[in-house]
């Protein structure tokens, strides 16, 4: 029998679930892209962005260039594969569900877009716009499905991660970090004089008035090791810092010059700085935590080693979460920063151990700061004139230590600001201040053990302050404005080779006039001008600061050296003992269980305790916090937030706890003074 020849129009239809070749293929490919275009902007793009503004991000966790790249990798082509998964196991069910399931991928990650646009298009948050935002993806998915044109143009957007990448490797402040394209500076020239050893400490978001006590001078009994070091150096006391960011902050006082451009705080962007004009004389021993000014060719490789992709993955992932979040992120991404645990920096036995037995940093195996023990064990008389530089994010915000060492727990969406808040943010800045002045006193311990103390040039200033005042808080714009006391005011103490005496100098010192200064006692020359001069040189005739929230674009701010803030007055309650008291309501302490195994030799203690109360308690009812029968701590009801109506109390005293199960006691405080005991979940 002949064959017959089907017609075109009597082809036989492929089986369900199989593509034919050519068209079907191609509209595979063009669903594919669709996501893809979606994907970057949704997750590619703002995460990139952000990262790109964000050259500390990698500075602090030692990415390597590889680990770098390895991320942006990640971030470009990652966030499409269960995308892509999901279609390619919906090819099997037949053309009408792989439609049905890309439409729903295309609500999904529209939606998903909205949520980002109406967060910073709109005053919509948490639940309102998660509704608004359902309704844009779920019309946006009914566009698509009707209208073809929309699918061409997110076909052709879907070279937008590889734009994206582009952006982050080529123009962002970061890529000076991932990819560096500088040299390494013009090395000073020395002069006739000595070249003393240096040692430099910045410590990080220390407002002067933070130190200060009742008199305008450093509160002795609180930090003894500051006053101590006052005693024998000059206090500069007007002295301020050029601005509230640290990646501008301290390559200003590097360079001795304003910020002028948003750069990323790397060699290749600051190639003339202290470590190059000290390089070709100076032995450098530099530990910069969220810097990398110093070129490889003149320092040596930091200690703490570099934390890899996971880390940076893990942190990443972390930030993806407060971009796409439909509310505001409580959380400083600078109080991300986080120092490396003992086995991460590799410390073993043989890492040097303070002397002080309350020096706990080292016997802690959780945030372990390896640049610190480092540092310590780097001051040491050398035959050549060395550098010892030391950038330490203390008291910087995570709050976690008590003045003792020990640490403690907190969550992470604590507010900082409010009534009641700003108080208890403030009250454990200062505690941390105070562990802070326990680190100072180990370094003028040791500097006087090794015989540099009265050989070298000492100094000890921090980048910039914080502003407590209620309404104000932080270092932004507004503080800057309000409080400009709390947040430009640093401690700055200059000991001089061979200084015994102590004195106190109130010019208008700013921190471009920093490395002048050393360039000035270490008698080098550089060839590059600087803003700032030496202090040998007569004050600056001007009374008003020159301030920079952006760079390029000075603040003026004026006034003196500042006075330092009121001391509230201790409750009456604080520190008496407490025998029965009737009941009378309830509490929820969200960290109860740590009251019942507590190992203060283990460097841990409860010294935060946080819950709820019942909304039917009033705003600004005062409640007493009793551990083992003694009061530590009196705080006030505070208007409720998103997390309830909370309460939060600081015990920094650590004499409240003994090893093993401790008391925990929460009293509701009457007009008249009286306790009643709150059952406690």
């Amino acid at each position: 029998m002949a064959e017959r020849t089907l017609a075109p129009a009597e082809a036989v239809p492929a089986p369900p679930g199989r593509l034919r070749s050519g068209t079907g293929w191609r509209a595979e490919a063009g669903r594919l892209a669709e996501v893809v275009a979606l994907v970057g902007l949704v997750v590619t793009q703002p995460l990139l962005d952000v990262l790109g503004h964000s050259p500390d991000f990698f500075l602090f966790h030692q990415a390597t260039r590889l680990d770098a790249l390895a991320l942006v990798a990640l971030v470009a082509i990652a966030p499409t594969v269960p995308f892509a998964l999901l279609g390619a196991a919906s090819l099997a069910a037949g053309r009408v569900t792989r439609a049905a399931v890309h439409t729903l991928l295309v609500g999904l990650l529209l939606a998903a877009l909205a949520v980002q646009v109406g967060r910073h298009g709109t005053p919509l948050r948490g639940v309102p716009l998660l509704l608004v935002a359902a309704a844009a993806g779920a019309a946006g998915a009914v566009a698509h499905r009707r209208w073809r044109a929309l699918a061409r143009v997110l076909r052709v957007a879907a070279v937008g991660p590889l734009v994206f990448v582009g952006l982050f490797l080529f123009a962002s402040p970061a890529s000076a970090v991932v990819l560096p394209r500088g040299h390494d500076g013009a090395a000073g020239v020395a002069s006739a004089g000595g070249h003393p050893p240096v040692v430099m400490i910045v410590l990080d978001e220390l407002p002067l008035v933070s130190l200060l006590g009742p008199g305008g001078t450093i509160d002795a009994t609180r930090y003894p090791h500051f006053a101590e070091l006052a005693a024998g150096s000059t206090w500069y006391r007007n002295a301020t810092g050029v601005s509230g960011w640290t990646p501008y902050a301290l390559p200003a006082m590097l360079t001795g010059r304003y910020p002028a451009q948003g750069l990323a705080p790397h060699y290749s962007q600051y190639p003339d700085n202290l470590f190059t004009a000290l390089g070709g004389l100076y032995d450098i021993k530099a530990e910069e935590s969220i810097t990398r000014l110093c070129p490889p060719s003149r320092c040596e490789q930091p200690a703490s080693r570099p934390q890899g992709l996971g880390v940076l993955v893990r942190e990443s992932g972390r930030l993806l979460g407060q971009v796409t979040a439909p509310v505001e992120s409580r959380v400083d991404p600078e109080d991300s920063y986080r120092e490396l645990t003992r086995a991460e920096a590799g410390l073993d036995a043989a890492e040097p151990v303070p002397a002080d037995p309350k020096f706990r940093w080292d016997t802690l195996d959780d945030n372990q700061p390896a640049r610190f023990t480092t540092f310590l064990a780097g001051l040491r008389p050398s035959a050549q004139p060395t550098l010892h530089f030391l950038h330490l994010l203390m008291p910087h915000s995570p709050w976690r230590y008590l003045p003792s060492g020990a640490q403690y727990a907190a969550p992470e969406d604590l507010p900082n600001d409010g009534a009641g808040w700003v108080e208890l943010a403030r009250a454990r800045h200062l505690a941390q201040l105070g562990y802070t002045d326990r680190l100072i006193g180990e370094t003028l311990r040791t500097l006087r053990a090794t015989g540099l103390y009265d050989k070298a040039l000492v100094l000890v200033t921090a980048d910039h302050g914080v502003s407590f005042r209620e309404g104000w808080q932080g270092r932004g714009l507004d503080a800057i404005q309000h409080a400009p006391d709390q947040v430009a005011w640093v401690p700055l103490f200059v000991k001089e080779p061979g200084q015994r005496a102590g004195r106190v100098d109130d010019r208008n010192w700013e921190h471009v006039d920093l490395l002048p200064t050393i360039l000035d006692e270490t008698h080098i020359r550089v060839p590059w001008r600087m803003d700032g001069s030496p202090a040998r040189l007569a004050p600056r005739q001007r009374a008003d600061k020159r301030f920079y929230d952006r760079p390029g674009q000075p603040l003026t701010i004026t006034g003196g050296v500042p006075a330092p803030p009121p001391t509230p007055a201790p409750d009456p309650l604080v520190g008496t003992r407490v025998g029965d008291r009737p009941a009378g309501g309830t509490a929820t302490v969200a960290n109860l269980d740590a009251f019942r195994a507590v190992d203060p030799a283990h460097g841990q203690l409860p010294a935060l305790v946080w819950g709820t109360v019942p909304a039917s308690v009033p705003d600004g009812t005062r409640l007493a916090v009793a551990v083992n029968g003694t009061v530590g701590a009196v705080v006030p009801v505070v208007p409720p937030d998103p997390g309830g109506r909370r309460f939060a109390a600081f015990l920094p005293d650590d004499r409240l706890f003994a090893a093993g199960a401790n008391r925990l006691d929460l009293y509701r405080v009457d007009g008249a003074g009286g306790l009643h005991r709150l059952t406690l979940s």
